[in-house]
């Protein structure tokens, strides 16, 4: 069964391409983007992990670490960390696990049997300093994921955790916010300043998300 949303991100110990890896030591204070991919050595995961080393560094901004899985050994990964280098133009920068047994993504439901019986899906869970799950992604192995879509959804958790506020459709940072039902209008006011009222229960504010 998946891990559900405010859960305790499990702990564990796996070798990676990074050495052993303990996942609360690794987590400690951080975010964490963490991903299974189906298999090393395939078009569409070379694309993905080649994405993620890429922009590295925006993560890195966001106080985010990042953190791979497949049921590859370290040794594999690390020979087709050379393939992703030559795709993406950047070294494979973060820690890919190895999990031959499943014990890992069968712990956090990154493997779907009646998807493929051999591998794990591409699945992403975002977990927070204080080690829950936020948010969880699946997509199946013939779907590559979005990270633009990744990096807009940790900017959303991040700008709510520090304010009451919301987040509304195709939001991206640095469009209005909608206001907590909490908050008075006076108090919202207050706050943010200057709101724009479409229902009672709907007024969007501006916020600073850097």
């Amino acid at each position: 069964m998946s891990l559900q949303l405010g859960e305790t991100a499990p702990d564990f110990t796996l070798d990676s391409t990074a050495g052993t890896i303990h996942f609360s030591d690794y987590a400690r204070d951080h975010w964490v983007v963490f991903f299974s991919h189906p298999k090393d050595f395939t078009p569409i995961c070379t694309t993905e992990l080649g994405a993620f080393a890429h922009r590295k560094a925006e993560f890195d901004r966001r106080h985010v670490k990042l953190l791979g899985l497949s049921v590859d050994p370290v040794e594999q990964h690390k020979a087709w960390g050379k393939d992703i280098s030559d795709v993406a133009g950047t070294t494979l920068n973060y820690p890919i696990l190895a999990d031959p047994d499943l014990e890992v993504a069968k712990l956090y439901g990154m493997y779907h049997p009646k998807a493929d019986p051999k591998v794990t899906v591409r699945s992403v869970f975002f977990i927070d300093p204080q080690r829950k799950v936020r948010t969880t992604f699946t997509y199946p192995p013939s779907v590559g994921r979005n990270i633009d879509e990744i990096l807009r959804t940790l900017d959303a958790l991040q700008v709510t955790d520090k304010q009451p506020v919301a987040t509304p459709v195709d939001w991206k940072p640095g469009d209005d916010v909608v206001v907590s039902p909490t908050l008075s209008d006076a108090e919202a006011e207050k706050q943010f300043g200057k709101l724009r009222i479409v229902k009672p229960y709907l007024r969007y504010a501006k916020v600073k998300t850097a």
